[in-house]
């Protein structure tokens, strides 16, 4: 049974226009973590949530945003029928003091349909800091329903929302009759004598500064911002350049912690070798066990970790900051050269952290055929786990190439802090080059699938660009690390634990006096050396299905022969197990051409044949990017040969 179908709590919908701040008011509501994002969208589906007043329970349902009852989209869709069928004790209308008119507009629709509501005005600091005066008496006056003024960051938010929703509860007070006959609320007609209506309202109820009237609006900080952001010759350099930024702080911030904790994880190692001798453990399964298992468990943690716990919370600024909308703005145009979605770009950046919420988020595509044209390139974003395979070959083998040899711990100049020399700058441009040749995989790919199997026209979308905001620091951070870094880390390590097995028993089990794993890349071994690689890479790619962060450490774990990954001091003690087996920049190149264009891991497998309901779709997933990722490798490789 469904959570909205239970209990004997008050059911409350949470409705209201996009970027209102509906998601904020839920988790302040609820205490839980629903994920929210400055652009529109971001909901597609409800979230169930529970709060206690003094007085009531509340079962809450934070239901996509939309504007209007007339469904133009398939999240609209949700919030209309979820309005229209579901039996509601009350819906909270939440609305942006910044722009209150478009929200009235819905609220006069909501108020046909439910029997109680109540209106919050949203962004209340926002409209003071833009000298908007609101005159919520009026508003209650002229409406007959309960309003209040909210900033959602505010702590003392959630007793307000409480209290006016105990009040509402208790009241027994009849809505407005509005000065319009509507015979169907779901009705263009309907729609815009109530979109006049709350023209009305606002003109009463909305005292604006001069200076901050709309044509000065327009020569407003954010306007000017984002003729910056935005604009026709600044728009992509800027973006990458960004980019450039925070690969740039990932790298050079994550060297020391990564030490740290292959440190500490050492000395934790040697502690178990020693309890599991004294316990007199038999020697495969202790070698199982801490060679095995635990080693790759923390290599695992002390490479993936401190980039994790960087990048991602300077990622998730910039989307609170509302700069990710900026960015589907700017890259819109491609898209649509594509015969795609501009809205693929939103879902192309909910990649970078993971491809099965990238692929999840596609739902925001109205479009079936530009939504399956995102789930299909999706993968070639690289996800997080794919992130430390890069980083390590870069920083090992192909910034030696441009005669940059050397360790940042010498810095140029005595005064520059360890790791910020050149080599980390570059290696944080080969990554950004990396990463951007990825995109144009995602352009090119879109577009061959929009002229053979999903052909058709590019549609059109309204994008409402949010404000600019002040990021919740503390928060975000908070947030970035529980919601997103902890949950990959744990899904990392989950399936290095199995992958650890497997490999284990591979390398120990053999056949006609060869083991499992040397048969298995020595049949593969044909095919990986015509794309620059060798067997034991692609069945590391196999064995990594998954989770991607776990095809290094299976490669180290391979080529020690022994079944576990050696104990390796650092970077060079690395490059030097690597080395040994030929690997030459070229190889390292290659890696990472194929570890950014390679079937998606098993998590992704399963969303994209959740979304797409199909197996033939899940099957093209995987044939498409390992298709791209070969020809790319095989291509490199001859050249490089010539």
């Amino acid at each position: 049974m469904k959570l909205w179908e239970t209990g004997s709590e008050k059911r409350i919908a949470i409705a209201g226009n996009p970027n209102v701040g509906k998601s904020t008011l839920f988790n302040e509501l609820t205490g839980l973590h629903q994920h929210t994002g400055n652009w529109t969208g971001k909901t597609v589906s409800n979230a169930w949530g529970r709060c206690r007043s003094n007085r009531y329970s509340y079962l809450l349902a934070d239901i996509p945003g939309t504007y209007s009852l007339l469904a133009h989209s398939a999240e609209e869709e949700l919030a209309r029928n979820f309005l229209c069928h579901e039996k509601l004790d009350a819906c909270m209308v939440v609305c942006d003091a910044t722009c209150l008119e478009r929200g009235l507009s819905l609220l006069l629709q909501i108020m046909k349909i439910v029997p109680r509501v109540l209106l919050c005005v949203n962004l209340m600091d926002e409209a003071e800091r833009k000298k908007i005066r609101i005159d919520l008496g009026i508003l209650q006056t002229r409406l007959n329903i309960p309003v209040i003024g909210t900033a959602a960051q505010n702590p003392g938010c959630r007793k307000i929302v409480l209290d006016a929703l105990d009040q509402l509860m208790e009241e027994n007070r009849k809505p407005l009759s509005t000065p319009f006959d509507m015979q169907d609320i779901l009705t263009d007609q309907a729609v815009c004598q109530m979109a006049e209506y709350a023209s009305s309202l606002c003109r009463e109820a909305v005292c604006q500064n001069p200076s901050s009237a709309p044509a000065a609006y327009l020569n407003s900080f954010d306007r000017r911002l984002d003729r910056i952001l935005t604009g026709r010759f600044l728009g992509y350099p800027l973006m990458a350049l960004l980019l450039l930024f925070l690969f740039w702080i990932t790298i050079i911030g994550a060297n020391y912690p990564s030490e740290l904790l292959s440190t500490a994880f050492s000395r934790l190692e040697e502690k178990l070798d020693a309890a599991a001798r004294a316990a007199g453990l038999i020697p495969w399964l202790r070698d199982l066990l801490i060679y095995g298992i635990f080693r790759t468990v923390a290599w695992i943690i002390s490479v993936m970790l401190p980039p994790m716990a960087i990048f991602f919370p300077l990622f998730t600024l910039l989307e609170d900051a509302g700069y990710l909308p900026r960015i589907a703005y700017n890259l819109d145009c491609c898209f649509q050269k594509c015969h795609s979605c501009g809205k693929q770009a939103l879902t192309m950046a909910m990649g970078f952290g993971c491809n099965a919420v990238g692929v999840a988020g596609c739902r925001i595509i109205d479009s079936p055929r530009e939504r399956l044209i995102a789930i299909l390139t999706n993968s070639f974003v690289p996800c997080n786990g794919r992130f430390p395979t890069l980083i390590t070959m870069i920083s090992l083998f192909i910034i030696d190439c441009f005669g940059t040899s050397g360790d940042d711990a010498s810095p140029a100049s005595p005064s520059i802090p360890a790791g910020f020399s050149g080599r980390s700058l570059l290696a944080a441009c080969c990554l950004t080059a990396l990463i951007l040749l990825g995109v144009l995989m995602t352009f090119l790919v879109s577009r061959i699938l929009s002229a053979t199997l999903l052909k058709g026209k590019p549609s059109s979308f309204v994008l409402e660009l949010p404000p600019y905001r002040l990021p919740r620091i503390g928060r975000v951070i908070l947030r970035s690390i529980l919601d997103r870094t902890l949950s990959l880390l744990s899904r990392a390590v989950a399936a290095a634990v199995p992958a650890g097995l497997i490999l284990w028993l591979t390398a120990n089990l053999s056949f006609r006096g060869k083991t499992l794993l040397s048969l298995c890349s020595g049949f593969l071994d044909p095919l990986g050396r015509l794309m620059g690689l060798d067997g034991t890479i692609l069945m590391a790619f196999l064995l990594g299905l998954p989770a991607n962060e776990v095809v290094l450490p299976i490669i180290l774990m391979a080529y020690s022969g022994q079944g576990y990954l050696q104990e390796l001091s650092g970077p060079g003690s690395i490059k030097t197990v690597l080395t040994a087996q030929g690997w030459t920049v070229g190889t390292a190149v290659c890696l990472c051409l194929f570890s950014l264009m390679h079937w998606p891991c098993a998590t992704t497998l399963l969303t994209i044949r959740k979304e797409t309901g199909s197996l033939k779709w899940t099957l093209a997933a995987v044939l498409i990017p390992l298709t791209a990722g070969m020809v790319c490798c095989i291509l490199f490789h001859a050249f490089v040969r010539l």
